[in-house]
Protein backbone atom coordinates (compact mmCIF):
# COMPACT_ATOMS: atom_id res chain seq x y z
CA UNK A 1 0.00 0.00 0.00
CA UNK A 2 1.11 3.30 -0.62
CA UNK A 3 1.21 5.84 1.37
CA UNK A 4 2.66 9.88 0.46
CA UNK A 5 4.15 11.60 3.38
CA UNK A 6 3.74 15.82 2.71
CA UNK A 7 6.59 17.22 4.33
CA UNK A 8 10.16 15.68 6.39
CA UNK A 9 9.92 17.60 9.32
CA UNK A 10 10.17 15.72 12.63
CA UNK A 11 6.55 14.79 12.21
CA UNK A 12 6.52 13.38 8.77
CA UNK A 13 9.91 11.35 9.40
CA UNK A 14 8.17 10.33 12.31
CA UNK A 15 5.44 9.18 10.35
CA UNK A 16 6.57 7.86 7.40
CA UNK A 17 9.29 5.72 9.33
CA UNK A 18 6.69 4.07 11.80
CA UNK A 19 4.46 3.53 8.47
CA UNK A 20 7.51 1.32 6.46
CA UNK A 21 8.24 -0.11 9.78
CA UNK A 22 5.20 -1.49 9.74
CA UNK A 23 5.16 -2.80 6.12
CA UNK A 24 3.31 -0.05 4.03
CA UNK A 25 5.22 1.44 0.59
CA UNK A 26 6.31 5.14 2.11
CA UNK A 27 7.77 8.28 0.37
CA UNK A 28 8.13 11.61 1.69
CA UNK A 29 7.89 14.84 -0.67
CA UNK A 30 9.80 17.61 0.80
CA UNK A 31 9.40 21.30 -0.45
CA UNK A 32 12.67 22.38 0.40
CA UNK A 33 16.24 21.31 -0.71
CA UNK A 34 16.78 19.19 2.94
CA UNK A 35 15.03 17.36 5.23
CA UNK A 36 14.15 18.72 8.36
CA UNK A 37 11.39 21.90 8.23
CA UNK A 38 11.93 24.15 10.77
CA UNK A 39 15.03 22.29 12.09
CA UNK A 40 17.17 22.50 9.06
CA UNK A 41 20.64 24.35 8.95
CA UNK A 42 22.77 26.12 7.13
CA UNK A 43 26.43 26.89 6.26
CA UNK A 44 28.30 30.04 6.18
CA UNK A 45 32.22 31.54 6.53
CA UNK A 46 32.60 28.64 8.33
CA UNK A 47 30.20 28.48 10.30
CA UNK A 48 26.99 26.03 11.31
CA UNK A 49 23.60 27.46 11.90
CA UNK A 50 20.82 25.43 13.36
CA UNK A 51 17.97 27.25 11.75
CA UNK A 52 15.28 26.39 14.64
CA UNK A 53 15.03 24.43 17.66
CA UNK A 54 18.12 24.76 19.71
CA UNK A 55 16.76 23.14 23.07
CA UNK A 56 16.72 19.19 23.72
CA UNK A 57 14.39 18.64 26.25
CA UNK A 58 12.19 15.57 26.98
CA UNK A 59 15.56 13.05 26.34
CA UNK A 60 13.66 10.02 27.11
CA UNK A 61 10.82 11.15 23.59
CA UNK A 62 14.33 10.73 21.55
CA UNK A 63 15.23 7.68 23.32
CA UNK A 64 11.88 6.04 23.26
CA UNK A 65 11.38 6.87 19.81
CA UNK A 66 14.64 5.36 18.42
CA UNK A 67 13.97 2.52 20.78
CA UNK A 68 11.10 1.34 18.85
CA UNK A 69 12.45 0.72 15.90
CA UNK A 70 15.73 -1.33 17.93
CA UNK A 71 18.30 1.61 17.67
CA UNK A 72 19.50 4.15 20.56
CA UNK A 73 20.20 7.81 20.15
CA UNK A 74 23.98 7.25 21.03
CA UNK A 75 23.79 4.85 17.79
CA UNK A 76 23.44 8.38 15.83
CA UNK A 77 24.50 11.15 17.99
CA UNK A 78 26.31 12.23 21.04
CA UNK A 79 24.83 13.93 23.73
CA UNK A 80 25.69 15.94 26.46
CA UNK A 81 24.36 17.55 29.02
CA UNK A 82 24.61 21.01 29.79
CA UNK A 83 25.76 22.81 33.19
CA UNK A 84 24.42 25.53 33.78
CA UNK A 85 21.43 23.91 31.91
CA UNK A 86 21.13 28.04 30.90
CA UNK A 87 21.85 31.63 32.71
CA UNK A 88 18.94 34.24 33.36
CA UNK A 89 20.10 38.62 32.69
CA UNK A 90 17.76 40.03 34.83
CA UNK A 91 19.76 43.20 34.14
CA UNK A 92 23.46 44.15 32.71
CA UNK A 93 24.72 43.62 36.47
CA UNK A 94 22.44 40.43 37.72
CA UNK A 95 22.22 37.22 36.04
CA UNK A 96 21.88 33.76 37.67
CA UNK A 97 22.87 30.23 35.94
CA UNK A 98 20.67 27.99 36.37
CA UNK A 99 23.00 24.77 37.62
CA UNK A 100 21.71 21.08 36.30
CA UNK A 101 21.15 18.42 39.25
CA UNK A 102 17.97 19.29 41.53
CA UNK A 103 20.24 19.16 44.95
CA UNK A 104 21.92 22.90 43.49
CA UNK A 105 18.77 24.30 42.19
CA UNK A 106 17.24 23.82 45.19
CA UNK A 107 19.80 25.83 46.67
CA UNK A 108 19.71 28.53 44.12
CA UNK A 109 15.56 28.89 45.06
CA UNK A 110 16.84 29.46 48.63
CA UNK A 111 19.11 32.29 48.05
CA UNK A 112 16.39 34.19 46.71
CA UNK A 113 13.76 33.03 49.23
CA UNK A 114 13.93 30.94 52.31
CA UNK A 115 11.97 28.01 52.25
CA UNK A 116 11.85 27.79 48.58
CA UNK A 117 13.64 24.72 47.93
CA UNK A 118 11.60 22.17 49.86
CA UNK A 119 8.84 23.95 47.70
CA UNK A 120 10.34 23.44 44.49
CA UNK A 121 10.93 19.84 45.48
CA UNK A 122 7.29 19.59 45.86
CA UNK A 123 6.14 21.62 42.63
CA UNK A 124 8.37 19.30 40.65
CA UNK A 125 7.24 16.27 42.26
CA UNK A 126 3.52 17.14 41.19
CA UNK A 127 5.08 18.34 38.04
CA UNK A 128 6.62 14.81 37.64
CA UNK A 129 2.84 13.33 37.93
CA UNK A 130 2.01 15.34 35.33
CA UNK A 131 4.97 14.59 32.75
CA UNK A 132 4.03 11.12 33.33
CA UNK A 133 0.74 10.81 32.50
CA UNK A 134 0.87 13.57 30.12
CA UNK A 135 3.58 11.59 28.42
CA UNK A 136 2.40 8.16 28.84
CA UNK A 137 -1.46 8.68 27.90
CA UNK A 138 -2.56 11.64 26.93
CA UNK A 139 -0.18 13.03 24.37
CA UNK A 140 -0.85 9.27 22.67
CA UNK A 141 -4.12 10.27 22.40
CA UNK A 142 -5.62 10.66 18.43
CA UNK A 143 -8.33 12.84 20.01
CA UNK A 144 -10.67 11.54 17.49
CA UNK A 145 -13.86 10.88 19.85
CA UNK A 146 -14.66 11.38 23.62
CA UNK A 147 -14.56 8.02 24.51
CA UNK A 148 -11.15 7.79 24.58
CA UNK A 149 -11.15 10.20 27.84
CA UNK A 150 -14.07 8.37 29.38
CA UNK A 151 -12.49 6.09 31.72
CA UNK A 152 -12.82 6.67 35.10
CA UNK A 153 -8.32 6.19 35.74
CA UNK A 154 -8.30 9.46 32.93
CA UNK A 155 -11.11 11.39 34.58
CA UNK A 156 -8.68 10.95 38.11
CA UNK A 157 -5.84 11.77 36.39
CA UNK A 158 -7.69 14.95 34.74
CA UNK A 159 -8.66 16.23 38.26
CA UNK A 160 -4.59 15.53 39.52
CA UNK A 161 -3.04 17.35 36.30
CA UNK A 162 -4.86 20.60 37.19
CA UNK A 163 -6.30 21.48 33.74
CA UNK A 164 -8.71 24.17 34.89
CA UNK A 165 -5.90 25.77 36.88
CA UNK A 166 -3.50 29.01 36.12
CA UNK A 167 0.08 27.93 35.68
CA UNK A 168 0.31 31.67 37.26
CA UNK A 169 -2.18 30.85 40.08
CA UNK A 170 -0.14 27.21 40.45
CA UNK A 171 3.07 28.72 40.25
CA UNK A 172 2.19 31.21 43.23
CA UNK A 173 0.95 28.47 45.47
CA UNK A 174 5.18 27.31 45.67
CA UNK A 175 6.72 31.10 45.19
CA UNK A 176 6.21 34.53 45.99
CA UNK A 177 9.70 35.70 45.13
CA UNK A 178 9.45 38.06 41.20
CA UNK A 179 12.87 36.10 40.35
CA UNK A 180 11.96 32.46 41.34
CA UNK A 181 8.53 32.94 39.46
CA UNK A 182 10.01 34.76 36.32
CA UNK A 183 12.56 31.64 36.18
CA UNK A 184 9.54 28.68 36.43
CA UNK A 185 7.58 30.65 34.09
CA UNK A 186 9.64 31.50 31.34
CA UNK A 187 8.99 28.04 29.23
CA UNK A 188 5.42 29.11 28.82
CA UNK A 189 6.03 31.99 26.57
CA UNK A 190 6.71 29.43 24.06
CA UNK A 191 3.33 27.15 24.77
CA UNK A 192 1.69 30.16 23.13
CA UNK A 193 -0.12 31.93 25.83
CA UNK A 194 0.18 34.33 29.25
CA UNK A 195 0.95 32.02 32.13
CA UNK A 196 -2.73 33.31 33.51
CA UNK A 197 -4.34 31.78 30.22
CA UNK A 198 -1.61 28.40 30.25
CA UNK A 199 -3.33 25.59 31.85
CA UNK A 200 -0.95 24.02 35.12
CA UNK A 201 -0.63 21.11 33.89
CA UNK A 202 2.09 22.70 31.61
CA UNK A 203 4.01 22.63 34.52
CA UNK A 204 5.39 19.56 33.04
CA UNK A 205 7.38 21.51 31.40
CA UNK A 206 9.63 22.74 34.47
CA UNK A 207 9.53 19.13 35.57
CA UNK A 208 11.30 18.54 31.97
CA UNK A 209 13.51 21.26 31.70
CA UNK A 210 14.86 20.93 35.61
CA UNK A 211 14.49 17.13 36.28
CA UNK A 212 15.56 16.06 33.18
CA UNK A 213 17.78 18.21 32.07
CA UNK A 214 18.57 20.38 29.04
CA UNK A 215 21.13 18.12 26.60
CA UNK A 216 22.95 18.92 23.30
CA UNK A 217 23.51 16.93 20.34
CA UNK A 218 26.97 17.17 19.38
CA UNK A 219 27.42 18.80 15.55
CA UNK A 220 24.13 20.88 16.92
CA UNK A 221 19.96 19.95 16.48
CA UNK A 222 20.04 19.10 12.69
CA UNK A 223 21.72 15.91 14.29
CA UNK A 224 18.73 14.63 15.34
CA UNK A 225 16.97 14.94 11.78
CA UNK A 226 19.82 13.37 10.54
CA UNK A 227 19.54 10.46 12.85
CA UNK A 228 15.80 10.08 11.50
CA UNK A 229 16.40 10.55 8.10
CA UNK A 230 18.87 7.63 8.41
CA UNK A 231 16.62 5.61 9.93
CA UNK A 232 13.81 6.28 7.73
CA UNK A 233 16.29 5.73 4.63
CA UNK A 234 17.17 2.18 6.18
CA UNK A 235 13.32 1.12 6.88
CA UNK A 236 12.94 1.96 2.89
CA UNK A 237 11.45 5.01 3.02
CA UNK A 238 11.84 7.30 -0.08
CA UNK A 239 12.68 10.77 0.56
CA UNK A 240 11.99 13.40 -2.43
CA UNK A 241 13.48 16.91 -2.12
CA UNK A 242 12.38 20.00 -3.69
CA UNK A 243 9.36 18.81 -4.39
CA UNK A 244 6.90 21.48 -3.90
CA UNK A 245 3.60 20.15 -3.77
CA UNK A 246 0.82 22.15 -5.93
CA UNK A 247 -2.62 19.66 -5.60
CA UNK A 248 -4.24 16.76 -3.40
CA UNK A 249 -6.29 15.42 -6.17
CA UNK A 250 -9.91 13.88 -5.21
CA UNK A 251 -12.44 11.68 -6.16
CA UNK A 252 -15.69 10.71 -4.62
CA UNK A 253 -14.37 11.38 -1.15
CA UNK A 254 -10.52 9.54 -1.81
CA UNK A 255 -7.29 10.99 -2.11
CA UNK A 256 -6.26 9.75 -5.62
CA UNK A 257 -2.58 11.22 -6.37
CA UNK A 258 -0.63 14.13 -5.19
CA UNK A 259 0.82 16.73 -7.70
CA UNK A 260 3.91 18.41 -7.23
CA UNK A 261 6.18 20.56 -9.09
CA UNK A 262 8.27 17.58 -10.42
CA UNK A 263 5.68 14.78 -10.99
CA UNK A 264 2.49 13.38 -10.32
CA UNK A 265 2.15 10.32 -7.44
CA UNK A 266 -0.10 8.10 -7.11
CA UNK A 267 -1.51 6.98 -3.54
CA UNK A 268 -3.69 4.87 -1.24
CA UNK A 269 -3.11 7.12 1.80
CA UNK A 270 -1.97 10.92 1.97
CA UNK A 271 -0.73 12.07 5.61
CA UNK A 272 0.19 15.65 5.32
CA UNK A 273 2.61 16.83 7.65
CA UNK A 274 2.67 20.25 6.10
CA UNK A 275 1.08 23.38 7.30
CA UNK A 276 -2.56 22.31 8.50
CA UNK A 277 -3.73 25.69 6.59
CA UNK A 278 -1.74 25.57 4.16
CA UNK A 279 -3.16 21.95 3.14
CA UNK A 280 -6.87 22.59 3.69
CA UNK A 281 -6.90 26.01 1.93
CA UNK A 282 -4.26 25.53 -0.92
CA UNK A 283 -3.90 21.73 -1.54
CA UNK A 284 -7.76 19.70 -1.32
CA UNK A 285 -10.64 21.54 -3.09
CA UNK A 286 -12.85 23.96 -0.77
CA UNK A 287 -15.51 21.39 -0.50
CA UNK A 288 -13.08 18.94 0.83
CA UNK A 289 -11.73 20.82 3.70
CA UNK A 290 -11.83 20.19 7.59
CA UNK A 291 -12.57 24.07 8.63
CA UNK A 292 -13.71 27.42 6.98
CA UNK A 293 -11.82 30.51 7.09
CA UNK A 294 -13.48 31.57 10.38
CA UNK A 295 -12.57 28.92 12.32
CA UNK A 296 -8.51 29.14 11.49
CA UNK A 297 -8.66 33.38 11.83
CA UNK A 298 -10.38 32.05 15.55
CA UNK A 299 -7.42 30.24 16.09
CA UNK A 300 -4.92 31.40 18.79
CA UNK A 301 -1.36 30.82 17.92
CA UNK A 302 1.87 30.62 19.30
CA UNK A 303 4.33 33.38 18.78
CA UNK A 304 6.05 33.57 15.59
CA UNK A 305 9.66 34.41 16.32
CA UNK A 306 12.49 37.02 15.10
CA UNK A 307 15.68 35.14 14.57
CA UNK A 308 19.32 36.45 13.88
CA UNK A 309 21.96 34.06 12.97
CA UNK A 310 25.78 35.94 13.68
CA UNK A 311 29.27 34.86 13.29
CA UNK A 312 31.23 36.53 15.58
CA UNK A 313 35.22 36.56 14.95
CA UNK A 314 35.97 36.20 18.96
CA UNK A 315 34.52 34.84 21.86
CA UNK A 316 32.33 35.98 24.04
CA UNK A 317 33.33 34.79 27.41
CA UNK A 318 30.49 36.03 29.53
CA UNK A 319 27.78 34.00 27.91
CA UNK A 320 26.47 30.36 28.04
CA UNK A 321 25.07 28.27 25.84
CA UNK A 322 21.71 28.93 26.68
CA UNK A 323 20.94 33.02 28.00
CA UNK A 324 17.41 34.16 28.70
CA UNK A 325 17.19 37.94 28.87
CA UNK A 326 14.47 38.92 31.52
CA UNK A 327 16.04 42.40 31.82
CA UNK A 328 12.69 43.81 30.86
CA UNK A 329 8.86 43.03 31.53
CA UNK A 330 7.93 40.12 31.01
CA UNK A 331 3.62 40.53 31.42
CA UNK A 332 4.35 43.72 29.30
CA UNK A 333 6.18 41.13 26.12
CA UNK A 334 3.61 38.37 26.57
CA UNK A 335 0.55 40.99 26.62
CA UNK A 336 2.32 42.69 23.13
CA UNK A 337 2.35 39.28 21.71
CA UNK A 338 -1.01 37.55 22.84
CA UNK A 339 -3.58 40.26 23.90
CA UNK A 340 -2.39 43.35 21.70
CA UNK A 341 -0.80 41.94 19.23
CA UNK A 342 1.99 44.18 18.03
CA UNK A 343 5.99 44.58 17.40
CA UNK A 344 6.99 44.18 20.77
CA UNK A 345 8.22 47.80 23.10
CA UNK A 346 10.94 46.38 25.34
CA UNK A 347 10.94 42.62 24.27
CA UNK A 348 12.59 39.99 26.29
CA UNK A 349 15.18 37.76 23.86
CA UNK A 350 16.52 34.32 23.93
CA UNK A 351 20.62 34.11 22.71
CA UNK A 352 22.24 30.61 22.17
CA UNK A 353 25.81 30.09 21.91
CA UNK A 354 26.24 27.00 20.40
CA UNK A 355 29.90 26.84 20.02
CA UNK A 356 29.99 27.43 23.89
CA UNK A 357 29.47 23.52 24.18
CA UNK A 358 30.66 22.73 20.00
CA UNK A 359 33.58 23.58 18.56
CA UNK A 360 32.66 22.27 15.41
CA UNK A 361 30.15 24.80 14.66
CA UNK A 362 31.92 27.75 14.46
CA UNK A 363 35.64 28.36 13.49
CA UNK A 364 38.61 28.75 16.30
CA UNK A 365 38.45 31.52 18.31
CA UNK A 366 34.91 32.44 16.68
CA UNK A 367 31.14 32.19 18.25
CA UNK A 368 28.28 31.45 16.93
CA UNK A 369 25.17 33.14 18.07
CA UNK A 370 21.30 32.27 17.78
CA UNK A 371 18.83 35.41 18.54
CA UNK A 372 15.46 34.66 19.21
CA UNK A 373 12.70 37.74 20.07
CA UNK A 374 9.14 35.77 20.38
CA UNK A 375 6.77 38.11 18.44
CA UNK A 376 2.98 37.89 17.67
CA UNK A 377 2.15 36.33 14.16
CA UNK A 378 0.91 37.94 11.43
CA UNK A 379 2.92 41.38 11.82
CA UNK A 380 4.50 43.69 9.47
CA UNK A 381 7.61 42.62 8.26
CA UNK A 382 9.95 44.53 6.48
CA UNK A 383 14.00 44.93 6.90
CA UNK A 384 14.03 48.64 8.70
CA UNK A 385 11.90 46.53 11.72
CA UNK A 386 14.48 43.83 11.08
CA UNK A 387 17.24 45.86 11.85
CA UNK A 388 15.82 48.70 14.61
CA UNK A 389 15.15 45.06 16.40
CA UNK A 390 18.20 43.97 15.71
CA UNK A 391 20.05 47.37 17.28
CA UNK A 392 17.71 47.30 19.96
CA UNK A 393 18.61 43.45 21.60
CA UNK A 394 22.42 44.07 20.54
CA UNK A 395 22.15 47.24 22.61
CA UNK A 396 21.68 45.16 25.72
CA UNK A 397 23.38 41.92 24.52
CA UNK A 398 26.43 44.05 24.29
CA UNK A 399 25.66 45.95 27.98
CA UNK A 400 25.78 42.87 29.47
CA UNK A 401 28.73 41.19 28.17
CA UNK A 402 30.83 44.62 28.61
CA UNK A 403 32.15 44.41 24.90
CA UNK A 404 31.24 45.27 21.44
CA UNK A 405 29.98 42.64 18.80
CA UNK A 406 28.62 44.07 16.43
CA UNK A 407 31.92 45.33 15.18
CA UNK A 408 33.30 41.58 15.30
CA UNK A 409 30.34 40.36 13.06
CA UNK A 410 31.39 38.59 10.27
CA UNK A 411 28.52 36.98 9.01
CA UNK A 412 24.72 38.24 9.42
CA UNK A 413 21.34 36.34 8.62
CA UNK A 414 17.87 37.52 9.99
CA UNK A 415 14.82 35.54 9.90
CA UNK A 416 11.06 36.41 10.29
CA UNK A 417 7.01 36.20 9.45
CA UNK A 418 7.73 36.47 5.66
CA UNK A 419 10.67 33.63 5.84
CA UNK A 420 8.03 31.21 7.90
CA UNK A 421 5.56 31.66 5.26
CA UNK A 422 7.88 31.33 2.56
CA UNK A 423 9.77 28.09 3.50
CA UNK A 424 7.18 26.19 5.52
CA UNK A 425 4.02 27.76 4.39
CA UNK A 426 3.34 28.94 7.85
CA UNK A 427 -0.17 30.04 8.58
CA UNK A 428 0.24 33.92 9.67
CA UNK A 429 3.99 33.18 10.05
CA UNK A 430 3.42 31.62 12.92
CA UNK A 431 6.74 29.58 14.48
CA UNK A 432 5.27 27.25 16.64
CA UNK A 433 2.01 26.16 15.80
CA UNK A 434 -1.28 26.67 17.86
CA UNK A 435 -0.94 28.48 21.30
CA UNK A 436 -1.67 25.63 23.93
CA UNK A 437 -4.89 27.16 25.40
CA UNK A 438 -7.33 24.97 27.32
CA UNK A 439 -9.94 25.35 24.08
CA UNK A 440 -7.44 24.70 21.97
CA UNK A 441 -5.96 21.20 23.69
CA UNK A 442 -7.08 17.71 22.72
CA UNK A 443 -10.31 17.18 21.23
CA UNK A 444 -10.21 20.59 20.51
CA UNK A 445 -7.14 20.83 18.34
CA UNK A 446 -7.69 20.47 14.60
CA UNK A 447 -8.64 16.82 13.62
CA UNK A 448 -5.96 14.05 12.69
CA UNK A 449 -8.41 12.82 10.17
CA UNK A 450 -10.15 15.16 7.39
CA UNK A 451 -13.60 14.41 7.53
CA UNK A 452 -14.50 14.03 3.96
CA UNK A 453 -11.45 12.33 2.39
CA UNK A 454 -11.15 8.99 3.80
CA UNK A 455 -7.96 8.31 3.46
CA UNK A 456 -6.29 12.04 4.14
CA UNK A 457 -4.57 12.24 7.49
CA UNK A 458 -2.77 15.26 8.98
CA UNK A 459 0.22 15.20 11.45
CA UNK A 460 2.51 17.89 13.14
CA UNK A 461 2.48 21.20 15.41
CA UNK A 462 -1.32 22.19 14.14
CA UNK A 463 -3.08 19.23 15.23
CA UNK A 464 -2.57 16.47 18.16
CA UNK A 465 -0.51 16.72 20.62
CA UNK A 466 1.06 20.03 19.78
CA UNK A 467 3.71 22.26 18.91
CA UNK A 468 7.46 21.72 20.00
CA UNK A 469 9.87 18.80 18.64
CA UNK A 470 9.07 15.92 21.03
CA UNK A 471 5.53 16.65 21.02
CA UNK A 472 5.85 16.99 17.15
CA UNK A 473 7.72 13.98 16.85
CA UNK A 474 4.80 11.93 18.91
CA UNK A 475 2.09 13.52 16.63
CA UNK A 476 3.86 11.20 13.63
CA UNK A 477 3.56 7.84 15.49
CA UNK A 478 0.15 8.50 16.46
CA UNK A 479 -0.94 9.14 12.97
CA UNK A 480 0.76 5.91 11.51
CA UNK A 481 -0.95 3.77 14.44
CA UNK A 482 -4.12 5.98 13.19
CA UNK A 483 -3.22 4.68 9.55
CA UNK A 484 -2.40 1.22 10.06
CA UNK A 485 -5.98 0.97 11.50
CA UNK A 486 -8.25 1.79 8.78
CA UNK A 487 -5.70 0.76 6.14
CA UNK A 488 -4.52 -2.89 6.86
Amino acid sequence: MRVLVIGAGFAGLSAATSLADKGYDVTILEKNNMAGGRARVFRAEGFTFDMGPSWYWMPDVFDNYFARFGKKTADYYNLVRLDPSYSVIFSPSESVDLPAGLDNLEQLFERFEPGSGPRLREFLKQAAYKYQVGMTNFVWKPSRSVTEFMSLKLLYDVTRLDVFQSFASHARKFFTHPRLLEIVEFPMLFLGATPENTPAMYSLMNYAEMALGTWYPMGGMHEIVKAMVSLAEEKGVKILLDQTVLKIETANGTAKRVVTTNGIFEADVVVAGADYNHVETALVDAADRNYDDAYWNSRVMAPSSLLFYLGVNKRIPKLQHHNLFFDEDFKQHAQEIYETPQWPSKPLFYASAPSKTDPSVAPEGCENLFLLVPVAPDLTDDDATRERYYNLIMDRLEAYVGEDIRGHVLYKRSYAHRDFKADYNAFRGNAYGLANTLKQTALLKPSLKNKRVNNLFYTGQLTVPGPGVPPSLISGLVVADEVAKEFA
